[in-house]
């Protein structure tokens, strides 16, 4: 039986969202697809965006979920039902507010700390036990016209931020490259350390 992994990134679907913070899942899943030579495709089935491939050590499935982010938990549950997936296997790519921008944690499990889209995975698979991996987008500066940080998330990202946004993508691709080689405990203990 060959080993499977399923890398899962949270954002909200359509052009308007692309390049906002609050879809940074979705685009460090984009980044390891470029980079691994996955094609990604609408599969209505999944109420998400999917891409799987062999690969010497097993199958990795990549899925983005297009029911917005509020939902994700409804395309992960079909997802991983269908394919028999176990959430053992499965590691969710989503952004973090409580993280400075370009930091990096990886955690085995946890509550949704206020992120929608994870409280809908928690719902839907009845379980804080899986793999996350947070992308730090940090907060609004304090009097800033995006003091609101539902506003905040659903900005684009700044300027500032923009020259920074491909190695930071690139450090994420690097940390689901990195779970495909390593136990959890193992990438944790790196990840955390180093990001």
């Amino acid at each position: 039986m060959s080993k499977q992994y399923l890398f899962v990134g949270l954002g909200n679907p359509g052009k308007k969202y692309e390049m906002t913070r609050h879809n940074i899942g979705f685009l460090v899943i984009q980044t390891f697809a470029q980079q691994f030579g996955f094609t990604l495709v609408p599969d209505s089935k999944f109420k998400g965006v999917v891409a799987k491939k062999k690969f010497h050590l097993g199958e990795i499935h990549l899925l983005l979920p297009t029911t917005f982010m509020n939902e994700s938990g409804q395309a992960v549950k079909r997802y991983v039902d269908f394919y028999k997936i176990p959430l053992s296997a499965m590691t969710v790519v989503v952004d973090d507010a409580d993280l400075s921008f370009g930091a990096i944690r990886l955690r085995s499990q946890g509550s949704a700390g206020g992120h929608n889209g994870l409280k809908s995975l928690i719902s839907h698979l009845g379980t804080t036990q899986f793999v996350r991996l947070r992308m730090g987008i940090g907060r609004p500066a304090p009097k800033s016209s995006l003091d609101d940080l539902a506003d905040y998330v659903l900005d684009n990202f700044s300027q500032d931020e923009m020259p920074h946004l491909v190695p930071f993508l690139q450090q994420g691709t690097s940390v689901l490259e990195r779970l495909l080689t390593q136990d959890v405990a193992t990438a944790m203990n790196f990840v955390n350390k180093n990001s």
